[in-house]
């Protein structure tokens, strides 16, 4: 590991790179760009958006398994250590560099191990020859060395660093996202769309965000009551004949729906912590985000997630 270490270290010494002020106003501007035209946050470094350490860690775990490979940046084929953590980072839209003393300079530093959270980046060496990323209970995520694989195991020495790139819960506001569980509903109350009022009641007296709720119901149904979708689907809010009766809800009156999506919606965003892994259980079912450690790889919740956060940007 010493060895594979000091390359890396000589690879990002010697290795050309952009000037970080002008990498980090070209990712700002990217960014801002990006999320004016789609109602998207596309995030780098130093803006990170909703994602939280809870996120980081779940995105990494999806890595578990995944062969050492020097160099390596496709996990089909092998990752490094510094190749991994760029790698989760990027699948959560965060831009990071490649080298791992790169990376050990990205974020906040966290004090001491006492201060560390799910998710901050773990460093050895200065300049860094080894990254992982902490999972919680003193263990760390990372790609080892050659001839091992992916894995979870204890910290064996002290860090060297510890970088918080993310913040430990999603608090950051972002256009897609702002108002999920607000306190009172003022400013996210929505205007302007069918059935405003059972979505603001909903919102209201389930601690869900009125404009997600609509944002749902306009993906799902198109604001149409009597849909019936072809695997059996029903009414304003999509709910699923098996989960409705579970619920006690009628998925084809509206205002019963609308109060069973959120409370289906408040249960997601407890449970996971995340507006993106709630509509995906939403959509694909909590088991699915569960068995998968995050978005599940199906066509359509891959789709519907960013979907219904554009909905969700229009209503303001």
């Amino acid at each position: 590991m010493d060895m594979v270490g000091r390359i890396q270290a000589l690879q990002s010494q010697f290795a050309p790179q952009q000037p970080a002020a002008v990498s980090q106003a070209n990712a700002a501007a990217f960014a801002s760009k990006l999320a004016a035209a789609t109602g998207t946050a596309s995030t780098a470094a130093g803006g990170t958006g909703g994602v939280s350490g809870k996120d980081v860690v779940a995105g990494a775990k999806k890595h578990l398994g995944v062969p050492y490979v020097f160099g390596g940046t496709n996990p089909k084929t092998g990752l490094d250590c510094s190749g991994l953590v760029q790698r989760v980072f990027k699948d959560l839209g965060v831009k990071l560099p490649r080298i791992a003393s790169d990376q050990a300079k990205q974020g906040e530093k966290v004090p001491n191990m006492a201060q560390a959270k799910p998710g901050d980046l773990l460093t050895f060496g200065d300049p860094a020859w080894h990254i992982g990323i902490y999972v919680g209970g003193n263990k760390m995520l990372h790609a080892p060395q050659p001839g091992q694989n992916v894995k979870i195991e204890a910290i064996w020495q002290k860090p060297t660093s510890i970088r918080r790139i993310v913040p430990a819960e999603a608090t950051a506001a972002t256009t897609a996202t702002a108002g999920v569980r607000p306190a009172s509903m003022g400013a996210n109350a929505v205007t302007g769309v069918p059935y405003a009022n059972l979505f603001n009641a909903a919102g209201a007296k389930y601690g869900v965000s009125p404009k997600l709720l609509a944002a749902i119901a306009k993906v799902e149904s198109g604001y149409n009551a009597k849909a019936v979708s072809p695997a059996g689907a029903r009414g304003l809010m999509q709910i699923m004949p098996a989960t409705a009766r579970e619920m006690n809800v009628n998925p084809m009156d509206p205002a019963s729906a609308v109060n069973g999506a959120a409370r289906i919606m408040r249960g997601n965003l407890k449970k996971f912590g995340s507006v993106d892994l709630a509509l995906a259980a939403y959509n694909a079912g909590g088991g699915a985000v569960q068995r998968y450690g995050g978005i599940p790889p199906f066509a359509e919740t891959q789709a519907y997630v960013p979907k219904v956060k554009r909905a969700l940007a229009k209503l303001g």
